[in-house]
């Protein structure tokens, strides 16, 4: 069946290339970015900034006098900072909670809106396995996604009864842009920084996790596949056999036992 639908950061990415399965699909897509110069390809493009609050409902009001309806929602977009907690400046803390969270949420509430009134719909949160887990030096992304985590859980049963579906999205390491787009909002951490020997230590591993992850085009088609499905699962962690072993201890160890197996692999000391 043809859907309408509203995904949000496709400039590149999993964005992209899901929005160009779906649209291939069949279905009706409105992809949002930030900038005239990302609109490329077959795919209906708007111009929308998750920290722009008018421009959120305009898009949401463009799309719903043109088709009358939004089936299906994907909360795509983010950013990703890092740094540690500590000297990460509030502006890039500030940016990352704004896009990755409350950004979302106005988006959120604009559609189900929507979904409410014609009876029904499927809103997509991309969250992360730093969504399940702290991870260091990337702890307001992490919040952040902890935030997605829980939004949704509550979403879930507020919308039940509208029969609007919330489904959570927990991606591994995959081979994004995202490495190239947090070097933009790195703390800038010096020799002077207490913090900068283990930072740059880990940021190495994170980094290394990151380009030797799978490829977008599974993902993007599993996002397809769960778009299509009628009856969608609450959560898909869709990631490596040991990202998904390490969610599965993080359920069933003491927290102390895995802390340091975390620890390890980021080589903190």
């Amino acid at each position: 069946m043809k859907r309408v639908i509203l995904i949000t950061g496709i400039s590149s990415g999993f964005g992209r290339e899901t929005a160009r399965l779906l649209s291939e699909a069949g279905h009706i897509v409105y992809g949002t970015v930030r900038s005239a110069r990302d609109m490329t390809g077959q795919v209906n493009y708007l111009r929308m900034d998750l920290t722009d609050i008018p421009s959120l409902k305009t898009t949401v009001s463009d799309i719903l006098d043109k088709e009358g309806r939004i089936d299906v929602l994907i909360n795509n977009a983010g950013m990703h900072s890092g740094g540690p907690a500590e000297t990460t400046t509030p502006e890039v803390m500030k940016l990352q909670i704004d896009t990755g969270f409350i950004g979302m949420v106005h988006l959120t509430r604009e559609v189900i809106s929507a979904m409410r009134r014609q009876g029904g719909g499927t809103v997509i949160n991309m969250s992360s396995i730093g969504g399940l887990m702290g991870l260091p030096f990337q702890s307001y992304y992490s919040a952040g996604k902890f935030a997605v985590e829980g939004f949704s859980e509550a979403l879930r049963m507020e919308v039940k009864s509208f029969n609007i579906k919330v489904v959570l999205i927990n991606p591994g390491d995959f081979r994004t842009n995202n490495t190239k787009s947090r070097r933009q909002f790195l703390a800038p951490t010096d020799e002077n920084d207490p913090y900068h020997q283990q930072y740059l230590k880990t940021l190495s591993v994170i980094e290394h996790d990151e380009t030797q992850g799978g490829n977008p085009a599974l993902l993007a088609r599993k996002l397809v596949r769960i778009v299509e499905c009628r009856s969608p699962r609450q959560r898909y962690i869709i990631a490596s056999f040991d990202q998904k072993l390490a969610v599965l201890l993080k359920r069933i160890l003491p927290g102390s036992l895995f802390r340091k197996i975390i620890e390890g692999h980021y080589k903190i000391k």
